[in-house]
């Protein structure tokens, strides 16, 4: 099936219809090159001073970093939404597909897995661990394709309202989707070793939440590691936002940088514009990218809204928070992996911990990317940056990070040692941090929520602020506090059901942005079965 691609604009002036986007974070970015594509007029307003929101970078003394995303997956839906608008994601982004993907050091349970998308290496390194669970590798990978094929419509599709989740389509997949399962006890079917499960289950913190919490759909998020890849654009994640940013404007859409919303202007229930620190400007339709909760408590008023009152909101689950560290090192560290996940060795306990007593653990877990090894235009000559995450509790009374900071500081540079990096003090030339207090007060994350609303069964689906925002009128959201849900994927495929909601409510034709779960060349079996052929 060929995709097509937007009409040209029909005609100039009012009658393109006109929308403001508030925010140039992933989702935004991905809106804004759609509905500049279909001839709508397009402005982007960003109140940090550089594109990308979350997935901005972050640049100083010759250094670069990725403030946010550092893992880039599932390039299919991106890959759609540029040829959608006429161009190739690969062309105007260049990037590499890693191999291996990454390292995890399991703490005291000891050894560690080197992970690869060729299955045959990767049953090697699991036998390694599990004789026993090697052979369940490919199965786990092949039955978790049909899981995303089958549940890949109601990814792409709205929730409105109660009777979309009550649909036949969807009820038919309860069998698959096991609601009333977690991704831990979905991977006991396969997995017996719980270092193999771990190195399969993860990815749920991609969302902020605890394998052992996380609903079974999400084991599609390890499986969309192996059939799909786990890709590094150069440049970092950041480069991607700044490349969309780049086409939109290329196509015609207005960004400004360093500018700030301070509300949405209504007339009556009807979103007409927005009131900015430099002006004011009116459109047939608002689009928030900013970080739901706090855009609702500053930019709507409370007594707009009904379903998400500053009340209720106070009320929801929130994802996990991060402590961050950019360094900026002297030398480099070649046997280092891309991306390592180190897990604590009590791994539960660390996760206990984060979500529910809301404590610092002295043996956390933690990332680290290396990302020089694959891309040494990140750091000056014989120099390096390493990227340091701890998954942390949200922002709670039970942490005080002015007092708290220091001590976690020295606390994760000493954990790194525990990769093999050590002796990295004397070498650091240039070091930011950023705590769940910083990613509040600076970034407007509401509680330092990394990942948004939490992904409970609570808070998916039409119980999710939906994206065609259902307390007023007028007003759109795409980003990880709407439907589908947070991760880069499926924010920009939030972008793209958001701009076929709001191109049919401004009769516009919505043909071209294709069918919600079509059999098409993104397809995972499709895509599988071009990898397949390739390495035969």
């Amino acid at each position: 099936m060929t995709i097509p691609v937007a009409p040209p604009p029909s005609t100039p002036g009012n009658s393109r219809g006109s929308v403001l986007i508030i925010g140039a974070g992933p989702g935004g970015l991905a809106a804004a090159l759609m509905l500049a594509r279909a001839g709508v007029s397009v402005r982007v307003i960003e109140r940090l001073p550089r594109v990308g929101g979350r997935c901005s970078a972050i640049e100083a003394d010759g250094f670069r970093f990725d403030l946010g995303p550092t893992f880039f997956l599932y390039p299919r839906v991106l890959e759609r939404i540029f040829k959608l608008i006429g161009r190739d994601l690969h062309t105007e982004i260049p990037m590499a597909r890693l191999d291996p993907q990454y390292r995890i050091v399991f703490g005291d349970a000891g050894g560690d897995l080197l992970c690869t998308p060729d299955m045959a290496r990767m049953e090697a390194a699991v036998a390694k661990l599990s004789p026993a669970d090697a052979g369940n590798v490919r199965r786990f990978v092949d039955e978790n394709r049909v899981k995303l094929e089958q549940f890949r419509p109601t990814l792409e599709s709205p929730f409105l309202g109660w009777r979309d989740l009550l649909s036949w389509d969807l009820v038919k997949l309860l069998p698959v989707l096991k609601p009333w399962k977690s991704v831990e006890s979905e991977l006991r079917r396969y997995f017996s070793d719980p270092r193999v499960r771990l190195a399969f289950s993860f990815q749920s913190k991609y969302l902020g939440m605890s394998p052992f919490n996380c609903p079974s759909l999400f084991t599609i998020l390890s499986y969309l590691e192996y059939d799909f890849g786990v890709w590094h654009p150069y440049g970092g994640c950041s480069a991607v936002s700044e490349g969309m940013a780049r086409v939109a404007r290329e196509l015609g859409a207005e960004i400004t940088v360093g500018e700030e919303v301070k509300e949405v202007l209504f007339e009556g229930r009807r979103a007409v514009g927005v009131k900015t620190d430099r002006g004011e400007y009116r459109a047939d339709a608002v689009v928030i990218n900013a970080d739901f909760a706090t855009a609702m408590r500053k930019l709507i008023p409370d007594r707009l809204r009904k379903r998400w009152t500053d009340a209720k909101v106070e009320r929801k689950r929130f994802s996990c928070s991060t402590f961050m560290m950019y360094l900026g090192i002297e030398g480099r560290y070649d046997d280092l992996a891309h991306h390592t996940i180190y897990t604590a060795n009590d791994y539960v306990g660390n996760l206990d911990d984060i979500e529910r007593g809301h404590r610092l653990t002295a043996d956390t877990s933690f990332y680290v990317q290396n990302a020089c090894v694959t891309d040494p235009s990140l750091a000056p000559p014989g120099h390096s940056t390493l990227y340091a995450l701890a998954p942390v509790t949200h922002r709670h009374p039970n942490v005080d990070w002015s007092r708290e900071t220091a001590g976690f500081r020295a606390n994760v540079l000493k954990q790194l040692g525990k990769i093999g990096v050590t002796d990295i003090e004397r070498r650091i030339r240039f070091e930011k941090i950023v705590t769940p207090a910083d990613w509040e007060n600076s970034y407007e994350v509401y509680k330092g929520a990394t990942f948004n609303l939490a992904h409970n069964l609570g808070q998916m689906l039409h119980l999710r602020p939906r994206n065609r925002f259902e307390d007023v009128d007028g007003v759109y959201l795409v980003g990880g506090g709407t439907h589908p849900g947070s991760g880069l994927p499926v924010i920009y495929e939030s972008a793209r059901i958001t701009t076929r909601l709001l191109l049919k409510d401004l009769g516009r034709d919505v043909a071209w942005l294709g069918v919600p779960g079509a059999k098409d060349d993104f397809s995972p079996q499709i895509y599988a079965d071009e990898c397949g052929s390739e390495k035969e």
